[in-house]
């Protein structure tokens, strides 16, 4: 065979290597799309926060979010400060999905406080809410509100 035969064998054999398990992947793959609805964002202990559900399927998991209302002053150091956090999902008219209390450390990054979800009927609606409270700021928690799709 010459060198041109054999390379259009080659290219021929690669094509079909590639075509199968492309179209075996495509035949097998289902996945559950994740979607994340967040409320409106507030401002609590001079931060800004909101609280998010993630909802995959029939699986609800809530997570709030600390991060800087604004950005800060050039040359700025920031200190790092301990805030109350307070997180708490349920089903409207329903079960609790938990809550969860306890301090958070915060500099200039943003933290996420997770830890309550689980499983909910199809067509029902979650409430999650999410509060900060550091002396002498009061919390003023957010909310969210979602239905999880059938």
């Amino acid at each position: 065979m010459n060198r041109l035969t054999l390379l259009a064998a080659g290219i021929a054999g690669a094509a079909t290597l590639l075509a199968v398990p492309a179209e075996a992947g495509a035949a097998t793959a289902t996945t559950t799309a994740t979607t994340v609805t967040c409320g409106a964002s507030g401002l609590q202990a001079g931060l800004s926060t909101k609280v998010c559900a993630e909802i995959t399927g029939d699986s609800v998991q809530f997570y709030g979010q600390i991060s800087l209302a604004g950005p800060p002053s050039p040359g700025t150091t920031l200190p790092t400060r301990e805030l109350l956090t307070g997180l708490s999902g349920q089903v409207v008219g329903g079960a609790s999905l938990g809550t969860v209390n306890g301090y958070t450390r915060f500099t200039a990054s943003t933290v996420q406080v997770r830890g309550v979800g689980g499983t909910v009927p199809c067509g029902s609606t979650v409430h999650g809410s999410f509060s900060v409270a550091e002396f002498p700021w009061s919390p003023v928690p957010v909310t969210v509100d979602v239905a999880v799709p059938c």
